[in-house]
């Protein structure tokens, strides 16, 4: 199993307004102090933006790239997504990473509302996903679609249309998952194929049918603690682990529990300690796969 970390986890979010935002150095040191040995870059303009200076941002940590997380709109005929997309796949090359995760941004900020997508929007959504895939293949990267709240993929039956209307490979994220509709295990267990890459995230169920029913936002429901450490919420991560690893799954388990910070907190606490939580339990199961 490899396993990987993630800035959202300690709260470094692209969301405007989000929460207090910890520095690259904070957050580093304390992800490799957990024997923690890869990253995700965490949202654009975290770390520098010019590849390589990137790649310097990283190394004094000792944490290989695993790729990055990029929200783009995907659904808008008149938009082409292949230049931002192209600027982000520069910083793969020369500070490292395989996995392009992108999200079909809405167009509006934040993750609490979206507009609704007619038939038009549809197909230059999936056009594009299929664009974008054979984008980052040329580049010796892998794209993975992740399935997020308040974005234009969300729901059970929009990822039913990217499997049936497209090629792109899907990022299994338990937490959007859920909270969108979509029960990650039976999603595992179907279709493993079709998965290269994983966003670990345990879930309070009762959290997430707040959201679903509309009682909350979903901004409002991570702040409530909807993200809790692996083994200690709703999602089975056991059965999970075990599906995939019965199709041979050979990519990244990357810890990525949500999490909104209200000021920096003192050394040696916040989100250390969930994360540490979290990492114990995975790598727990990590022990029972083999």
């Amino acid at each position: 199993m490899r396993i990987a970390g993630a800035p959202i986890s300690w709260g470094v979010c692209e969301v405007p307004g989000w929460g207090h935002q910890l520095s690259p150095d904070r957050v580093l040191t304390e992800m490799a102090g957990l024997g923690i040995t890869a990253t995700e870059f965490g949202p654009q303009g975290w770390l520098p933006e010019a590849p390589a200076e990137r790649a310097r941002a990283l190394a004094p940590y000792d944490l290989a790239a695993v790729g990055a997380f990029v929200p783009v709109v995907l659904h808008d005929p008149g938009h082409d997504p292949v230049p931002e997309v192209d600027r982000e796949l520069d910083s793969f090359e020369a500070a490292g990473g395989d996995v392009l995760v992108l999200a079909a941004a809405s167009g509006q900020d934040g993750y609490d509302e979206r507009p609704a997508l007619d038939d038009a929007g549809w197909a230059a959504l999936l056009r594009n996903l299929d664009r974008l895939t054979e984008l980052a293949a040329s580049r010796g990267v892998r794209a993975s679609l992740h399935p997020h709240v308040g974005t234009m993929v969300e729901g059970e039956e929009e990822v039913r249309r990217v499997l049936e209307g497209s090629a792109v490979p899907l990022c299994l994220d338990t937490g959007h998952l859920l909270i969108g509709g979509t029960d990650p295990v039976a999603l595992a267990t179907e279709h493993a194929a079709r998965i290269n890459h994983v966003h670990v995230k345990d879930v309070r169920l009762d959290l997430a049918r707040r959201v679903q029913q509309g009682e909350t936002t979903y901004t409002d429901a991570v702040r409530q603690g909807i993200y809790t450490p692996v083994g200690t919420g709703d999602v089975d991560f056991a059965a999970i682990v075990s599906a995939l690893d019965a199709a041979g799954f050979d990519g990244w388990y990357v810890l990525e529990q949500d999490a909104i910070l209200t000021a920096e907190p003192p050394e040696g606490t916040g989100p250390l300690e969930d994360v540490r939580r979290s990492l114990e339990r995975l790598r727990g199961l990590a022990g029972q796969a083999r």
